[in-house]
Parts: C-alpha cells; sequence; structure tokens
C-alpha cells in the first residue's frame, strides 16, 4: 500500500508511472475521495481548534464568575458538529482505504518496461538441455506409467486438478521437502517455522491478496479464514505490528506448507499433470531487510532458490519480469524456469520478489533506526523451490528410454540410497 500523503500529492505521477499496471484502479473515484478526506480533515481540526478555544472561555468566564451558560450551549453545539463530521471523515477514510488498498505498487527503475511476459528479460542460464535417444515424455505420462502419480482418484477424491501421489511418488515429495529445508537453514542462513495453513482476513490483505484477489483464494466463509495461497501470508504477518532493531536485520525465514488456488479461467491449458493443481506443496524463503539493502537481499534470495536448482542438476534460466508482467504488490521479479524437454519450453518454478515498503506499511512492520527513528522495513520472499513442480522437472529431465527414472545424487540420501524411479 503506498502513503496515503503521497499518494495524494504524487497522484498524476503515480498514475502516470503505474500506466497498464493500474488499468483497473478506479482513478478518479479515489481522487475525489483523497481530496474529500483532506477537506474534512481540515474542518475537523479547525472545529478541535474552535472547540478548545471555547473550553478556554468558559474557564475564563467561571474564574470571573460571570454566566457561562451561552459559550458552554455553543461548546455542545459544536462538540454535536465535531462528531459528526468525525463519523463523515470515518467513512471516507475507509473508502479510501478500501481503493488505495487496490493500487499496485511501482516498478523498481531497473525493472524492464513492457507489457506481458513476452517483453521479460533473460537475465542467465545455468546447465545444459538433456539429450535423448528417444521421444521424451511428459511427466505426467512417466509418472503414471511409474504407479506414483494418480490423477483419476485425486479427481474422484475431490475434484479436477487434484492428485494422490503414491509410493515412491510420496516418498520423493518428501525428499525434496526435507532437500530443500535442509539446504536453506544448513547453508542459506534461514530459520524454519510451520506457521498456520488458515489465515485471517488481515494477514491477506498485509501481504496484498485483498481486496483485489478474493475470488483466486478458497475461503471459510464463517470464519471468515482463507487457506493460504503461499506461504509468504503468514511467514510475512509473523512480525505484524513488530518495530525490529536494525541490528536485527535481515532477518531470513523458511517454511515448508501446502498451498491452495483456485487459479480458474486463464489457465485452462495448464490442467494436466502437476503444472497448475489446486492443492500443492511449495517451501518459501522470506526475508526482512533494511531499505537500502533489499536489493541486494533480492540477488541473495534468488540464489538461494537457484542453488535448488544447480544441487538438482536441473537446467533453468533467470528471467527479469517487465513491469507488465510482475505481480500486484512486487516492485522488482525474478522467475526461475526450469526446462520441460517434453514441451521444449521452460516453465516458471519460482519468483523471487522484493517488495520494498508495500507489504510492511500495510503490516505495520517496523524497524529502529540507530538514530532511534522508525521507518517500514523492506520484505521479499521467493519460493524456494515449488515442489510439485520440481518434481515435474525430475520426471522430465532425469526420464530413460526403459521408463524409469535417475534419482538426482543428493536426494538419494533421503530415499534411503534409492538411485532409480522404477515401476514397483
Amino acid at each position: 500500500m503506498h502513503d496515503l500523503r503521497y499518494l495524494r500529492e504524487q497522484f498524476d505521477t503515480l498514475r502516470d508511472q503505474l500506466g497498464s499496471r493500474g488499468a483497473d484502479v478506479p482513478w478518479e473515484d479515489l481522487q475525489k475521495l483523497l481530496q474529500e478526506r483532506r477537506e474534512l480533515t481540515t474542518q475537523v481540526e479547525d472545529l478541535r481548534h474552535q472547540l478548545k478555544k471555547g473550553s478556554e472561555e468558559v474557564a475564563r468566564l467561571k474564574r470571573a464568575k460571570q454566566s457561562a451558560d451561552e459559550a458552554m450551549a455553543a461548546m455542545k453545539a459544536l462538540g454535536d458538529k465535531i462528531k459528526d463530521r468525525e463519523t463523515g471523515l470515518r467513512e471516507v477514510e475507509e473508502r479510501v482505504t478500501d481503493l488505495a488498498l487496490r493500487v499496485p505498487n511501482l516498478p523498481h527503475p531497473s525493472v524492464p518496461a513492457g507489457r506481458n511476459a513476452t517483453d521479460n528479460v533473460e537475465v542467465r542460464r545455468w546447465g545444459t538441455a538433456p539429450s535423448f535417444t528417444f521421444p521424451p515424455q511428459t511427466h505426467w505420462e512417466v509418472g503414471e506409467a511409474l504407479g506414483i502419480l494418480d490423477f483419476e482418484r485425486g479427481a474422484k477424491l475431490t475434484g479436477a486438478r487434484f492428485v494422490v501421489l503414491a509410493g515412491l511418488g510420496a516418498q520423493l515429495e518428501r525428499a525434496l521437502i526435507n532437500y530443500m529445508l535442509d539446504l536453506h537453514t544448513t547453508q542459506h542462513g534461514y530459520h524454519e517455522v510451520l506457521p498456520p495453513f488458515l489465515v485471517n482476513r488481515a494477514a491477506m490483505t498485509d501481504t496484498g491478496q485483498l481486496p483485489k484477489f478474493e475470488d483466486d483464494l478458497f475461503a471459510l466463509k464463517a470464519e471468515d479464514y482463507f487457506l493460504i495461497p503461499t506461504a509468504e501470508v503468514p511467514v510475512t504477518n509473523l512480525l505484524r505490528e513488530e518495530s525490529i532493531a536494525a541490528d536485527r536485520l535481515p532477518i531470513r525465514y523458511t517454511a515448508y506448507t501446502p498451498c491452495f488456488r483456485r487459479e480458474a479461467g486463464s489457465y485452462v491449458k495448464d490442467t494436466r499433470g502437476l503444472i497448475r493443481l489446486h492443492q500443492f506443496n511449495k517451501v518459501e524463503l522470506v526475508a526482512f531487510a533494511a531499505p537500502e539493502t533489499s536489493h541486494q537481499e533480492l540477488e541473495r534470495l534468488t540464489a538461494n532458490a537457484e542453488a535448488v536448482l544447480q544441487g538438482l542438476g536441473l537446467h533453468y534460466r533467470v528471467m527479469a519480469l517487465c513491469a507488465g508482467d510482475m505481480g500486484f504488490s512486487a516492485t522488482k521479479t525474478y522467475d526461475l524456469e526450469v526446462w520441460l524437454p517434453s514441451q521444449q519450453v521452460f516453465r516458471e518454478i519460482s519468483s523471487c520478489s522484493n517488495f520494498e515498503a508495500f507489504q510492511a506499511r500495510r503490516a505495520g512492520i517496523r524497524y529502529r533506526r540507530p538514530d532511534g527513528k522508525t521507518d517500514f522495513v523492506h520484505t521479499l520472499n521467493g519460493s524456494g523451490l515449488a515442489v510439485g513442480r520440481t518434481m515435474v522437472a525430475i520426471l522430465e529431465q532425469y526420464q530413460q528410454a526403459d521408463g524409469s527414472v535417475l534419482v538426482p545424487p543428493v536426494l538419494r540420501p533421503y530415499l534411503h540410497g534409492r538411485e532409480r524411479l522404477t515401476r514397483v
């Protein structure tokens, strides 16, 4: 969320800078409400000043043993007027806040210009694409033939875009989660947490999922709770309404959670396989940093996510997202895209973003500078990694002509030394 004073004073500049990124913001309504809020605030302040002067006059009259009835009646009328204006101001502030929460973050100056994914810029690649002496199969063909992916029973239990992982599939999922958590906690300096998988409305609002994306979420309406779409939500909110000493920064957390997303409509092309499930597992990285170091922290966090792919020996590339393709709350984002040989394409496996003060302002997360003043921290997060999509990449990049799949060496200790996935 943007500071309301900045939003009012830099209104035209902000609207122009956001361009198409802010196309669905009701700018005219917001501008009118901001002006109304300013006018009502001025009126309330003036009336309070008059009330203070009136109180002083009543006190003077009483000290002089003169009648203060008329002055006190005027003060009562003034008090009623103040209450009326304050009620109107609260209503306007609620409407301003609702619209201000729908204004996206500004892209960082280093972000490439552009409107959609075709304008993203490749930063680097790692590894080489595997070559095959046979036509590579899709991950669902490999997994179903091995008996480790069961989409039919997943649909029977719940519905479309759910899956049952069986046997070595379930073990591989668990191995990937443990490998990622071990790597981030023992080598990258993250503190592991296991947060609730249900959060309240305030938590969703603080990280930017609400109010704009409520239709994308699974909700428990009676309690006004939401199933988390990512561990970013509960982990960022761990420090909600807290003030952190500057010498504690940066603070880094990692968490495994299941994630729940409706993702209807625009993703129809991804309904086959593990790419776009309604429920999936993910290991998340979240960091809190001082403003002057947050973009260095983004580079570090991205490198930590890349280290998982490198450890697994998976071919991938890093993309700098253009302004038009970034998420609502981000000011800068790198996507890690892993190679899928069956489709001959790179597919996203992690997004690593810096939100600067955008989320912290919503959540009231501050830090105390050495001079004693407080400011909002910068928040960052990234997938480290999406577990199902990592399994997709392993099944496709490590598939063999006989239908088996080689296990990356770093995972073998988590699978009791198993070197190959075969049908059991």
